[in-house]
């Protein structure tokens, strides 16, 4: 299956080790090219970095061109926050786009 990986950014890491985990068990996996940067930061500075992206990147449309074509996504839903099983505004509407897109989504 192709899988996009999603969720906040403040778990790149996270993210990036999922998407080895998959790659092994024969899936191609995605994430958005923006999680490089995020590798070795403070959560403050991933914070500014999410933000600046948001704004200057066009972060969101960067991975709805990305998820053309995926079988489905997997919600990386860590607590964050304080927040248990946190999803924040852009996770949201990324999985708007897996169900728009007939998606199976997964968490």
């Amino acid at each position: 299956m192709k899988i996009g990986i999603v969720g906040s950014m403040q778990f790149a890491e996270q993210m990036l080790e999922m998407k080895e985990k998959l790659a092994k068990n024969g899936h191609q996996a995605f994430l958005t090219d923006l999680h490089k940067g995020f590798h070795g930061k403070t959560d403050t500075e991933k914070e500014h970095l999410k933000l600046k992206q948001k704004y200057n990147n066009d972060a969101i449309r960067e991975f709805w061109r990305a998820m053309q074509g995926a079988d489905g996504i997997l919600v990386l839903n860590y607590d964050k926050n304080g927040i248990k099983n946190y999803i924040g505004g852009n996770t949201f509407l990324e999985m708007g786009f897996a169900h728009v897109l007939n998606q199976k989504y997964f968490s």
